[in-house]
């Protein structure tokens, strides 16, 4: 839940916590639609109540790089769109229908000028999106495509099972015929 999230950075009392989630609007998005597309301003962050994301890219040959899942009691946005004020690269988009408490960025840079806790808050999750960055990196360069599966079974297991093939190969940086050779070596 989202309060729990908050509680997390040991920054808001309960009260302010309640404060913050008038801000926040519920939003349905359907299995295929999008929270931000290529080539739009990210104006406003979104804490997953429900459903599964995908971040991707298009590349100059048309085909799509799936480089990032985003799952419940996650924050999703198209960060450096959100921060630079330019148009995003990627595509945020939903894999299963998925209910989101949505933000404006205005309301959080109101709620900064207010309470010096929230530009904490805004620091810790840039810290945050650059270690989870810096994770993937290191996942590429060191792990080959079955451990880097195997990562995702043990940290979602839940969900894992809900991404389709194209998507997760895209992900893994390979065919999806390895990724059944693969799945069917890996047994939980």
């Amino acid at each position: 839940m989202i309060q729990q999230f908050f509680q997390s950075f040991y920054l808001f009392s309960k009260n302010e916590i309640d404060n913050l989630l008038a801000f926040f609007k519920e939003r349905t998005i359907a299995k295929n639609d999008f929270f931000v597309k290529e080539g739009e301003n990210c104006k406003e962050i979104a804490f997953i109540q429900s459903g599964l994301f995908r971040s991707y890219y298009v590349s100059e040959e048309g085909k799509d790089n799936t480089y990032c899942f985003r799952f419940p009691n996650d924050l999703l946005a198209s960060y450096s769109s959100f921060i630079s004020n330019k148009p995003t690269v990627e595509n945020l988009q939903a894999i299963t229908e998925a209910t989101l408490l949505v933000i404006k960025k205005e309301k959080i840079q109101e709620l900064a000028s207010k309470n010096p806790n929230w530009s904490e808050f805004s620091r810790m999750i840039a810290e945050q999106e650059y270690l989870e960055l810096e994770k993937r990196f290191f996942q590429l360069q060191q792990n080959d495509a079955a451990q880097r599966y195997t990562f995702l079974i043990e940290n979602q297991p839940d969900y894992i099972q809900k991404i389709p093939l194209q998507y997760l190969a895209s992900y893994l940086g390979i065919t999806q015929r390895h990724l059944s050779r693969i799945r069917k070596e890996i047994s939980f």
